[in-house]
C-alpha cells in the first residue's frame, strides 16, 4: 500500500545561546545551532532535527527537498536512497551527511 506523497519540505536553523559557556575538553562554545526539517504529507508533518552548521539547513532545502517532494511519504528507504544519490556530486561526508 502506497502512502501519501510528500507535499513540502522546510528546513531552518536556529542559534540557541547557552546559559553559560559549555565545553567538552577540546572546545568551548556559548551557543548551539539546531537544524530543523519538517516534511509534510497529507494532514501530517514529520519533524527531524540535528545540531550542526546552518549549512545543513541549506543542503536539506536546496539539495534534498526537491528529490523528496512527490515521493511516497511512507517509503523511507526509497527516500533515503534518492537523497544519497542527490548528494553524489556534493559529497556525503560532513555537512551534507548531517543534512541527510
Amino acid at each position: 500500500m502506497a502512502g501519501p506523497p510528500v507535499e513540502a519540505v522546510e528546513a531552518s536553523a536556529y542559534v540557541v545561546d547557552t546559559d553559560q559557556p559549555e565545553a567538552d575538553g577540546t572546545f568551548a562554545w556559548t551557543s548551539t545551532t539546531l537544524v530543523l526539517v519538517q516534511v509534510r504529507a497529507a494532514d501530517e508533518t514529520g519533524t527531524g532535527w540535528t545540531y550542526g552548521s546552518r549549512a545543513c539547513a541549506a543542503v536539506a532545502q536546496h539539495d534534498l527537498a526537491p528529490v523528496l517532494v512527490g515521493q511516497d511519504a511512507l517509503a523511507v528507504p526509497a527516500a533515503w536512497t534518492a537523497m544519497v544519490r542527490a548528494l553524489r556530486n556534493t559529497g556525503r561526508p560532513g555537512v551534507a551527511g548531517m543534512a541527510l
